[in-house]
């Protein structure tokens, strides 16, 4: 977990735990055993050419079906905005997409509870920095959430 993506992450985080147990991990560091007593998982990635980072699919790829039947779940991504590309870029971005919608069909196919709409937060370049009111969108976003 790093940059951008960490950032939101623990906003997310920090706003999440006035309403539930949270524990932040970066994916690599799950097992089953936390997620078997996980009732509500938040995914968050950047978005790298339209999808979630390596370690991100190969965690999604390892559950096992139905292993997230009864838990609550939401992803996000960090992602460039297409307002502010060229035609080319955009159309781009249009045909390839990005990593959230990818998250959220995997969790529900393992049997996740979908709670919200995949969830896009916009930095200004490659290596941020987030853009300006992303970080109160994520409280937000996060708010909503807990009140699910």
């Amino acid at each position: 977990m790093y940059g951008n993506t960490k950032k939101v992450a623990e906003t997310v985080a920090e706003n999440l735990k006035h309403f539930h147990g949270v524990e932040l991990l970066a994916v690599t560091d799950l097992d089953s055993k936390i997620l078997s007593d996980t009732d509500f998982l938040v995914v968050g990635t950047p978005t790298q050419g339209g999808r979630p980072t390596e370690n991100i699919q190969k965690f999604l790829d390892r559950l096992e079906m139905n292993s997230l039947q009864g838990t609550k779940v939401a992803a996000f991504d960090t992602r460039f905005s297409e307002q502010n590309q060229n035609f080319a870029l955009r159309t781009l971005l249009r045909t390839v997409g990005y990593a959230a919608p990818r998250i959220t069909d995997a969790l529900k196919i393992k049997g996740g509870d979908l709670v919200a709409p995949p969830e896009g937060f916009i930095v200004s370049n490659k290596k941020g920095p987030l853009a300006n009111g992303e970080l109160e969108r994520a409280k937000t976003w996060a708010i909503s959430l807990a009140t699910l």
